[in-house]
């Protein structure tokens, strides 16, 4: 009887505290909604628990808008540390890493990701998307085509594996992708464009 009053009184404890936490958070939320990030940073720090998963991930979004980079991806490590497996997280420290130009480590967050989920769509695209950027177009293939595989009809992996091949020369394999980009999207200019290259 004992035990179960104090589980009773624990718990009662514990929906106080919830609901003051959510009202924090609503605050938080508003004052992102008008612009005010500093405010709703401030706002979250009346409740900062470095051990709270939530609070970390959330004060590392609003810094992160805030132009504060060094802190937001301060945030998002803790929030990555107390859930190592979280794929919201790393692509949270994404944004920062790379708004610092940091995009070696970038690349290495995602294959932490692509480590947990290999067939994420975001990773896949983005790390393709980094090494066509870097004209790196064996490597990018490799993370187009296992998108193209799972989203056949996806029109940005469609366009983006599209233009991957027409770099490496297999126009044949292009000519194909930019035709399947344009069924989705049939305005698409850039397809086009792509198109027009191989005639």
């Amino acid at each position: 009887m004992t035990c179960l009053l104090v589980v009773l009184m624990g718990f009662g404890a514990s929906a106080q505290n919830y609901e003051a936490i959510r009202n924090v958070f609503s605050k938080s939320y508003e004052l992102e909604n008008e612009g005010d990030y500093s405010g709703a940073i401030k706002k979250l720090k009346s409740i900062y628990d470095e051990d709270s998963y939530e609070i970390n991930l959330r004060l590392g979004w609003l810094n992160y808008n805030a132009g504060m980079y060094t802190e937001s991806a301060s945030y998002y490590r803790k929030a990555t540390s107390l859930m190592p497996y979280s794929i919201e997280a790393k692509f949270g420290l994404a944004l920062p890493v790379y708004a610092q130009g940091n995009v070696d480590q970038v690349i290495n967050i995602y294959k932490e990701v692509l480590k947990i989920d290999p067939q994420n769509y975001t990773a896949n695209y983005r790390m393709g998307s980094i090494l066509y950027g870097r004209e790196d177009y064996t490597r990018a293939h490799t993370y187009f085509e296992k998108l193209v595989n799972m989203y056949p009809f996806d029109y940005d992996a469609l366009h983006m594996f599209g233009w991957t091949n027409l770099k490496m020369g297999k126009t044949r394999e292009a000519r194909v992708l930019f035709n399947k980009a344009l069924m989705n999207k049939p305005e698409d200019d850039s397809s086009k464009k792509g198109l027009e290259m191989i005639k």
